[in-house]
């Protein structure tokens, strides 16, 4: 018997196409980027993740003929804190996801935020 091929999830595909755009010596085709994959995952498919990703501001496109060309803008990094970023803006009460996502950072990860807070308030101080 045939063995079934795993499927991905949404994050998985998105994040195997931004490594495959940020691999990329600039702008490239859809095509480039299934090829890229492996070629296993549908044309269509790496259209729907790349307009997604596009959709979230990890990518950006430019017209070329009757298609697109594609530049990543974020890494893998980018991407999550757009993940989180969306989470937060559809919650009613941001102080309260703030607040329990704060209590359950470790020490280490507490610091870490701490001294990011510190460097951003350094930063906006021109």
């Amino acid at each position: 018997m045939a063995e079934v091929p795993r499927r991905r999830g949404q994050g998985e595909l998105e994040t195997l196409v931004l490594a495959a755009l940020r691999a990329a010596d600039g702008p490239v085709t859809a095509g480039w980027v299934q090829e890229r994959l492996g070629g296993d995952l549908a044309y269509t498919t790496v259209i729907t993740i790349l307009t997604r990703l596009h959709t979230k501001g990890a990518v950006a496109r430019e017209r070329a003929g009757r298609s697109f060309e594609w530049t990543a803008v974020a890494d893998e990094a980018g991407l999550a804190a757009l993940r989180m970023r969306r989470v937060l803006d559809g919650e009613s009460d941001r102080e309260a996801v703030l607040a329990r996502f704060v209590t359950g950072l470790s020490s280490a990860e507490e610091q870490l935020v701490r001294e990011l807070l510190a460097q951003a308030g350094e930063d906006g101080e021109d």
